[in-house]
């Protein structure tokens, strides 16, 4: 769970909002030259000033943002396999096409990680999918995601289970030629899980469901989408002047 409690201006805000403003300024970001150093500056400060605005703490962020590592090889790497004009730079000749490739993942994506950190540090799961229905995202994917939520709990203690039951049985999953066992064990949870999938359906539908999960409610007013839309206004003036400039 990602989610910090607080009672922040960022907290406050509605999650459809939120959102919307984070999608808004990824693209920004995404779209901006990789040229531009100047502008990823600019988003850096608007990411902190994001990040004190809802008092989460720096080593939060950098600890989670771990998840970028596979990125940042790749970004390191890139300098020594790009082709075209080389430079030299302590005894090595790095490609600059690959300086400048490796630089525009590494810093889009730290920026798109660290936005996504802050929506969900400032919105519970639950308050996204919300979020998500009232932005007209479709009724199938946002009922999916809920059920996923509720019940991943209750597979995950159901998987424990069977995998203790295996080991009692004498089955040892470290060994290559049990795998057969370990892949009919996960059939097996699959065919559980559609089965309960079944029966809460049934049940749902016997006490009226009628495909809507969340109950009808006045979601974000004008104040607060004028307010949310700052920052992405900000981004994108950003990234058109830097698009202009380079």
């Amino acid at each position: 769970m990602l989610y910090r409690e607080g009672a922040t201006p960022l907290h406050r805000l509605a999650p459809e909002v939120k959102i919307a403003a984070t999608v808004a300024i990824t693209v920004a970001m995404v779209a901006t030259p990789r040229h531009a150093f100047w502008a990823f500056g600019a988003y850096a400060l608007i990411v902190v000033a994001l990040a004190v605005t809802a008092r989460i703490p720096a080593g939060w962020l950098a600890k989670r943002s771990l998840v970028e590592t596979p990125f940042v090889l790749l970004a390191l790497i890139m300098p020594f396999l790009g082709a075209g004009e080389r430079v030299g730079w302590l005894g090595l000749q790095l490609s600059v096409e690959g300086l400048y490739g490796g630089f525009n993942l590494l810093v889009k994506g730290l920026l798109g990680v660290l936005i996504s950190l802050i929506l969900a540090a400032t919105t519970t799961t639950r308050d996204i999918i919300v979020g998500l229905d009232r932005l007209r995202c479709p009724k199938e994917l946002t009922q999916i995601a809920t059920f996923m939520l509720r019940y991943l709990d209750v597979l995950t203690g159901e998987a424990r289970r069977m995998h203790v039951a295996r080991l009692a049985r004498g089955d040892d999953p470290r060994f290559l030629w049990q795998l057969r066992g370990f892949a009919t064990g996960v059939g097996a949870l699959f065919l559980r899980a559609f089965e309960r999938g079944e029966r809460v359906y049934l049940a749902m539908l016997s006490r009226g469901y009628t495909g809507t999960l969340f109950p009808q409610s006045p979601g974000a007013g004008v104040a607060q989408w004028a307010t949310a839309a700052t920052v992405p206004l900000v981004t994108a003036a950003i990234a058109v002047t830097a698009t202009i400039l380079t």
